[in-house]
């Protein structure tokens, strides 16, 4: 095997080892491909779904997978034109099944930072969905729950300041300036520290994914 990919495959299994202690299930997909058909096996027919503003789920082809089936009641905020017809499938989350989200960061030890502009990602990740399903590359994993903290805030924040195109110092700069604008998108600061009744599912994943 090579050390990349040994390395990837320890620090997974590890990983669930910890998340497993926090009463969340873990698996590991080396590949985006295996990670998709692996999300789609934990969502049985029938059920309803939908997803936060994760480029992960995304980019790796989640939603066409889904919505290919024919068998799920699929939520798809990016296929609405008005700002109502998005506030209608905000609140649609939490009463659905299944939510998709990704994370900001995941420290070695099993805990999961996520940093929300608006706050309906972390709503639907505290409360709500039967089901809340995180699909996370290994290039987000942090030694510390602080340094998982610090990456949300310094390398996942400006880069989605840049990604809306919003009047953020760290926009101007890619540094955090620990700001209060008015345009922030770091308002709510979130850490999964345990899955009351085993709500959360993690779907490692072995490559580069997400901000």
């Amino acid at each position: 095997m090579e050390p990349n990919k040994q390395r990837n495959e320890l620090l997974a299994q590890t990983l669930i080892k910890n998340l497993k202690r926090r009463h969340i299930a873990g698996f590991y997909c080396p590949t985006s491909a295996e990670a998709v058909k692996k999300v789609s096996e934990l969502i049985v027919d029938g059920s309803s779904v939908t997803w936060g503003g994760t480029m992960t789920v995304r980019d790796i082809g989640i939603p066409e997978a889904l919505k290919s089936r024919g068998t799920l009641e699929v939520f798809d905020r990016d296929m609405v034109e008005t700002p109502e017809e998005k506030q209608a499938i905000y609140l649609k989350a939490f009463s659905s099944d299944f939510y998709l989200t990704s994370a900001n960061a995941i420290s070695e030890d099993g805990v999961i930072v996520n940093i929300d502009g608006n706050g309906n990602r972390v709503a639907a990740i505290t409360w709500g969905p039967k089901k809340v399903i995180f699909i996370i590359g290994l290039n987000k994993v942090a030694q510390t729950v602080e340094a998982a903290l610090a990456r949300a805030r310094s390398t996942a924040s400006p880069i989605n300041a840049a990604r809306f195109d919003i009047k953020t110092p760290c926009h101007v700069d890619g540094v955090c300036h620990n700001c209060n604008s008015s345009e922030s998108i770091c308002n709510y600061v979130h850490f999964l520290r345990n899955s009351p009744k085993e709500r959360h599912i993690v779907v490692l994943v072995g490559e580069t994914l997400g901000y």
